[in-house]
C-alpha cells in the first residue's frame, strides 16, 4: 500500500475508534420527529417568449365531484377517477396566474380569499414569496366572477390590489352584480351575487373596474376570447410573446382525470351546460392541435402544461421542471 493511502486508512481507523470509544457503540436513534404537514411556497414560473408567468397557488378544496358532474353518473365519475389512484372527494387547485409582460404586471383570477372555506385564500402569500407585492399590480383580469375567481379582490373591507383595473366581460357583470337576479335566484345561489358585489363593487366604486364585451385586445400581446358557457361572460384570455403562447382556460376545466377523457362531461356550477361543453371541446381540440401551453383554474398545481390526442378524448402533459435560472 502506498504510503498516503496507508496514512488515510489508519487515520479513518482511529477515528472511527476514537468516536466509539467516547460515544459508545451504537449511536441511539432518535424518537421519531413529528409530520410537517405543509407544502413548499405554491408558486411556479414558466417563460413564453419574452413574457414570464407565474402560477400562484391558493390552495385546494376537496370537492365531491362524484355529485357536481354531469352529463355522467357518480359510478361512472368513481371510475375513472380510480383509473388515475383518485377519489371523491377530490382535492382540487385553485390557481391563479401572474404575467409579467416587463412593462405590465397582470394578474389572472384572484382566489377566493373568505369566501370558498378556510383551506383557500393562500394566493396573495404566495404572491409575495414569489417576490412581488399586491401594489404592484397593474390589471387584474377575471375568467368569470364565481366566488373562487373573484374573492381575493378584498382583504378585509379593502381592495387587496390598490392599485389595480380590474376587467371582466360585460356578461358577466351584468348578470352578477345585478341585484333584481339576486333577488330572484334560488337561495343556494345567493352567496354567489352577494360574493361578486362584496369583491366587485368597491373597485367600481373606485373608477377601477372596466369592463370589456367578448373579444378584445386588452395589451399588447394579451387578448380576451369569449368562451360563454360556465358563465354568461366565460372568457379565457390569450397572452402570446415571439410566436410563444399560453391560454389562461378558467373553468374550461374542473377535474382532468375525468373531462379531459371525456370532454363532454360538465359540472353542476355552468350556468349552461350544452354551451360550456361546446366551449371545453373546441378549447381542447384547438391545444393538441397546436400544441400551445394552457393553464387551468382548476388544473393541479400548478396548472400549466399541454394536451395531445388520446382516443376519442385528451391527455394531459404537465410543464416540466424547470429550476429558476
Amino acid at each position: 500500500m502506498k504510503p498516503l493511502a496507508l496514512f488515510r486508512t489508519s487515520a479513518f481507523v482511529l477515528a472511527a475508534a476514537w468516536v466509539t470509544a467516547m460515544l459508545g457503540s451504537p449511536i441511539p436513534a432518535h424518537a421519531a420527529a413529528p409530520f410537517a404537514k405543509e407544502q413548499a411556497p405554491g408558486f411556479y414560473r414558466v417563460a413564453v417568449g419574452d413574457f414570464e408567468i407565474t402560477a400562484l397557488s391558493d390552495g385546494t378544496v376537496a370537492l365531491p365531484v362524484d355529485q357536481l358532474l354531469t352529463r355522467t353518473t357518480p359510478d361512472q365519475v368513481k371510475k375513472t377517477l380510480a383509473k388515475s389512484y383518485l377519489q371523491s372527494p377530490l382535492e382540487t387547485s385553485v390557481n391563479g396566474f401572474l404575467i409579467n409582460t416587463g412593462d405590465k404586471l397582470v394578474l389572472v383570477d384572484s382566489g377566493a380569499a373568505g369566501l370558498f372555506g378556510p383551506t383557500l385564500g393562500k394566493l396573495v402569500a404566495n404572491l409575495k414569496a414569489a417576490g412581488y407585492q399586491p401594489e404592484q399590480i397593474d390589471e387584474i383580469y377575471l375568467t368569470h366572477m364565481h366566488p373562487d375567481h373573484v374573492g381575493g379582490l378584498m382583504s378585509g373591507d379593502k381592495p387587496a390590489f390598490p392599485n389595480a383595473t380590474v376587467r371582466a366581460d360585460k356578461h358577466d357583470a351584468d348578470f352578477w352584480l345585478s341585484q333584481a337576479n339576486m333577488d330572484k335566484a334560488p337561495a343556494d345561489s345567493k352567496g354567489f351575487f352577494q360574493g361578486a358585489m362584496a369583491s366587485i363593487n368597491p373597485y367600481v366604486a373606485a373608477g377601477k373596474f372596466k369592463p370589456f364585451d367578448g373579444d378584445t385586445e386588452l395589451l399588447p400581446g394579451i387578448r380576451a376570447k369569449a368562451a360563454r358557457g360556465h358563465t354568461a361572460g366565460h372568457s379565457i384570455f390569450v397572452a402570446e410573446s415571439k410566436g410563444q403562447k399560453i391560454v389562461f382556460w378558467g373553468d374550461l376545466m374542473h377535474v382532468a382525470a375525468v373531462q379531459f377523457e371525456t370532454p363532454s362531461v360538465t359540472i353542476q356550477f355552468d350556468s349552461d351546460s350544452k354551451a360550456a361543453a361546446v366551449q371545453r371541446q373546441k378549447a381542447y381540440a384547438e391545444a393538441a392541435k397546436d400544441g400551445y401551453l394552457v393553464a387551468g383554474a382548476h388544473l393541479a398545481f400548478p396548472g400549466v402544461g399541454r394536451l395531445r390526442t388520446q382516443g376519442k378524448g385528451y391527455a394531459w402533459v404537465p410543464v416540466n421542471y424547470v429550476p429558476t435560472r
